[in-house]
């Protein structure tokens, strides 16, 4: 049969000496089976694919050891726990990013710090197995499981702050544990709350609420400035308009009087009265361009002065 290729998911951190192990699936000797080749894929959570991993990390590296399972084969699993315990390195940190449940959680008491997300849940239980036979072989298989028990819990024993009858009630309850729940019995040792730290995004959004404030309140000002202004430039507008247009009344009478006396002429007097009418638009207009250059001045000398 062909041997199988193996291939490896463990990672090192580009510039520094952290190499990342993960466990996120089912723990399991073999991998799935390949109808095509007749062989079964290597499984990435196998205690053998963890023996070649951690060979190839030097002994001055930290080791992150990432954990998202249901848990899985406990025979897997132990020898995973205890090639951690074994390996020479300057740190082995267990993040659980998941689920740590079963022999997961057995595997995380390896590490040298146990460090639970946010979200996170911890599942602790007695092993059960599948079996066939008579009735004294499943008797049998019942007292192995008690043996394989009593050493499986001083795994848990060695790191917990509960006595052995407390977890032993916990493991026949099937217990899960949240993970302020798991620190406080020592199954972890810390919440990883730096992705969402309550105190930073409390002055956070409250430096966002001054500075909104402090925008809402220059707007406001600049508004009132803004109508001030615009009523002081029409105001000395319509003085200006209102002096011309006198002038222009003392000179028109001026105008009629010469024009009566020198005789009926209506058309020339209609002609008067159209280029008034135009003279008068022209003015208003012009005050609406004055007025938007002076009211695009202001916002700029506003914004330049921010």
């Amino acid at each position: 049969m062909r041997q199988q290729k193996a291939h490896y998911c463990f990672r090192q951190e580009a510039g520094s000496d952290v190499h990342k192990l993960y466990i996120y699936d089912d723990v399991s000797e073999y991998g799935t089976f390949d109808w095509w080749t007749w062989e079964y894929t290597e499984s990435e959570t196998s205690a053998e694919f963890f023996r070649k991993a951690l060979a190839e990390i030097p002994d001055s590296a930290t080791v992150e050891l990432h954990i998202n399972s249901y848990g899985g084969s406990v025979k897997e699993g132990i020898a995973i726990y205890n090639q951690l315990k074994q390996k020479k390195c300057k740190e082995i940190v267990a993040y659980v990013d998941g689920f740590a449940y079963s022999v997961a959680s057995v595997i995380m008491q390896a590490a040298d710090r146990r460090i639970m997300g946010l979200g996170t849940s911890l599942l602790i239980h007695n092993m059960w197995l599948s079996v066939a036979g008579n009735a004294a072989e499943l008797r049998k298989a019942a007292d192995d499981l008690d043996v394989l028990m009593e050493s499986n819990r001083q795994i848990y024993m060695e790191r917990v702050n509960i006595t052995e009858d407390e977890l032993i009630e916990m493991l026949n309850n099937e217990t899960y544990l949240t993970p302020e729940q798991a620190v406080e019995m020592g199954f972890a040792d810390e919440v990883d709350k730096a992705a969402t730290p309550a105190p930073d995004m409390t002055q956070q959004l409250q430096q966002q609420l001054a500075q909104m404030r402090r925008e809402m309140t220059a707007q406001k000002a600049f508004r009132e400035e803004m109508k001030q202004f615009c009523r002081t430039a029409q105001k000395k507008d319509d003085e200006d308009t209102d002096d011309g247009e006198k002038g222009d009344e003392d000179g028109t009478d001026d105008e009629d009087t010469d024009d009566t006396g020198s005789g009926d002429d209506g058309g020339k007097g209609t002609d008067d009265t159209d280029d008034e009418d135009d003279e008068d638009k022209k003015q208003k207009d012009t005050r609406k361009y004055k007025l938007a250059a002076l009211i695009g001045q202001a916002a700029a000398q506003y914004l330049k002065e921010r």
